[in-house]
């Protein structure tokens, strides 16, 4: 008898690298769809994502909605699509704003940090440690200039709002907003928390 785990991709001798990802089965080792279809690479490792929340789903949806409604022509929203910081680094962030020209192409599998204008993460209980130490910090080091931790608080969403402090390369909190926020970077923005869809 076989075991499951002899039908789940092997790393190669020198570890996996961003590209990898693209390489990966779409079925997982017992033949469940998309099992890899949320799967991100830190520092080398395979991380894969616990199913979702309502919370999780509805802050993604609605932000990435709110967004793509106020953002300029040059500039889209789009939802848990992967960004490769480096060679062993590819987070996929649950929102990220990027270039409309980066956008148009439907054959993406991930963009670049020069295309990232803010890249948002809300936190679920699993993804705590990753989104509020990790991932910062790998995207300052990569350059994306705006960042936002978005996590449930007590009874409403609660947005942390970071800008990369280009003096040091690391980012600086500008803002702990609670229901309606508005921010004049990396375009005007005004969002109510309340009244993303439920």
């Amino acid at each position: 008898m076989t075991s499951a785990l002899e039908y789940w991709p092997s790393p190669p001798p020198w570890g996996w690298v961003a590209d990898d990802l693209d390489r990966l089965p779409s079925e997982g080792p017992n033949g469940e769809p998309d099992f890899f279809k949320h799967v991100e690479l830190i520092d080398g490792a395979l991380l894969f994502m616990s199913p979702q929340k309502r919370f999780h789903e509805r802050m993604i949806r609605g932000l990435t909605n709110r967004l793509n409604a106020i953002s300029p022509p040059d500039l889209v929203a789009v939802q848990q699509m992967d960004v490769k910081l480096g060679h062993r680094t590819r987070p996929c962030p649950d929102v990220v704003i990027i270039d409309a020209q980066a956008a148009d192409d439907d054959d993406r599998t991930y963009y670049l940090p020069a295309e990232v204008r803010l890249a948002v993460e809300v936190v679920s209980p699993e993804s705590e440690e990753r989104d509020r130490k990790v991932k910062p910090l790998r995207y300052a080091e990569a350059g994306i200039p705006h960042f936002w931790r978005v996590e449930q608080g007590e009874g409403t969403p609660v947005v942390y709002v970071y800008e990369l402090d280009p003096a040091t390369g690391v980012y600086a909190l500008t803002g702990i907003h609670h229901g309606a926020f508005q921010v004049r970077v990396p375009f005007e923005i005004s969002i109510d928390l309340g009244d993303l869809p439920r």
